[in-house]
């Protein structure tokens, strides 16, 4: 597909300034665990395994997301299990994740420090995933799939962190419920989910397929993982089967507490130099953004965003641009880096479409500014609010227009002033730095 070069689109819209920015250090209170690997070998010892015999196999359900340490808590637990005298063996818990393959999955958790040599522990990564049971919810007769390695082995414990989900609210979101439904489930599991759940209600369709995993599988529980402002594990918790839909509404309001957050509500323009699914499985935080944009689902209520750009994808992401569709603009190098398999994989087995649609592509930085600030409306450049920020991962240090500061908390602090844009063939940086 041929996209408009600069000198096909340079005269459809004049050249703007733009504001002065200052860079930002966002500083919210939070305190992280000093060893998680050794609570989380304290955790683990909490799961009652009098069921298993010794030589016993031992799934670990690890999923795709850049969670703090994975790969420490990951070897962490297989180091537990090989210690009480059990084969583990890691399963990919990701569902359609990594183009929905085996060698896609494995690439994934590579991505994230987490493979055989470093755990110490075989990885099956077989997309194979048996039907276990089905399960009406409302007027939907649900299939409910869990993973062959996971129905294989002699006990299974997911590992995932608890935190706002990115389609919807409710008392459990994204945890170790939707790790073992989900997760587990593998793309056909994930894909009968989110079909269901889109008519019937995320919650009522998880908490009607965790029961049926959980009278057919040996699930022994799991373990529960916070992060802070910061992206830094703060609370490691085992959760034992039949548990988890009383704990995780707990540990999701603390994960509430937590979670990073924009230092602002009232945003114009959020320019996002990179989205990737190792920052969230929608590429970018939906609750950072305040953009669900799934059927049958309100947005968030806050932040008020007018317009998003979107400079690019990370490098872990493998080309999966899921959640693009969620931006209003984007520059040409961010769609040459895309993996359309990869990026569809996930568009049609969770459902929602409009997270990998392409939004307006611009040639560069340069005019994709000049592009949105025309959108915008009445532009002033002494009044503009915008939100420029690396990641919704990374929110301790940012950049924002000069019409932002007043409204700044006390946990932001201006350590750059009259910072300015400057642009390089069309690629923009900030100077000084």
């Amino acid at each position: 597909m041929e996209f408009p070069t600069r000198g096909d689109v340079d005269h459809l819209i004049d050249p703007q300034p733009l504001p002065s920015f200052v860079r930002v250090r966002y500083e919210p209170p939070s305190e992280a665990l000093d060893a998680p690997v050794a609570v989380t070998r304290e955790e683990l010892d909490e799961l009652d395994v009098s069921t298993l015999e010794p030589g016993a196999t031992v799934a670990i359900g690890v999923g795709s997301r850049g969670i703090h340490r994975i790969d420490d808590v990951a070897a962490a637990a297989v180091e537990w299990a090989t210690d009480r005298g059990f084969e583990p063996i890691v399963v990919p818990a990701m569902g359609s994740h990594g183009g929905a393959t085996a060698a896609g999955q494995r690439e994934v958790l590579a991505s994230l420090g987490v493979d055989e040599e470093r755990l110490g522990a075989p990885i099956d990564a077989r997309m194979d995933a048996e039907q276990v049971a089905t399960v009406s919810v409302g007027d939907t007769d649900v299939p409910v799939y869990v993973a062959a390695a996971a129905r294989e082995a002699d006990g299974v414990v997911v590992v995932n962190r608890v935190k706002a989900h990115t389609n919807f609210t409710g008392p459990i979101e994204s945890g170790l419920a939707k790790m073992t439904v989900v997760g587990l489930g593998k793309q056909r599991g994930a894909k009968s989910f989110h079909s269901a759940a889109i008519a019937e209600g995320y919650v009522e369709t998880l908490s009607a397929a965790l029961e049926a995993i959980e009278s057919t599988t040996p699930l022994l529980g799991g373990l529960a993982l916070i992060e802070n402002f910061d992206e830094a594990l703060t609370h490691v918790e085992a959760v034992p089967a039949g548990s988890f839909l009383d704990r995780e509404p707990a540990l999701l309001r603390r994960a509430y507490d937590e979670m990073a957050t924009l230092p602002v509500d009232d945003v114009d323009l959020l320019v996002v130099d990179e989205i990737g699914k190792e920052i969230s499985g929608a590429g970018m935080d939906t609750n950072v953004i305040g953009r669900y944009r799934v059927l049958n689902a309100p947005d968030p209520e806050t932040p008020a965003i007018d317009l998003i750009y979107v400079r690019g994808l990370t490098e872990a992401t493998k080309g999966n641009g899921n959640g693009i569709g969620l931006a209003d603009l984007t520059r040409r190098s961010a769609v040459d880096a895309l993996d359309v398999q990869k990026t569809y994989a996930n568009a049609l087995t969770s459902g929602s479409l409009a997270k990998s649609k392409l939004p307006v592509v611009a040639p560069d930085d340069e005019f994709a500014l000049r592009t949105a600030c025309a959108a915008l409306g009445g532009y002033d450049p002494e009044t503009v609010r915008i939100v420029w920020i690396r990641n919704t991962e990374d929110l301790g240090e940012l950049h924002v227009s000069a019409a932002v500061v007043a409204d700044l908390p006390p946990a932001a602090e201006v350590v750059d002033d009259d910072v300015s844009v400057e642009f390089t063939d069309g690629t923009a940086s900030f100077a000084p730095e």
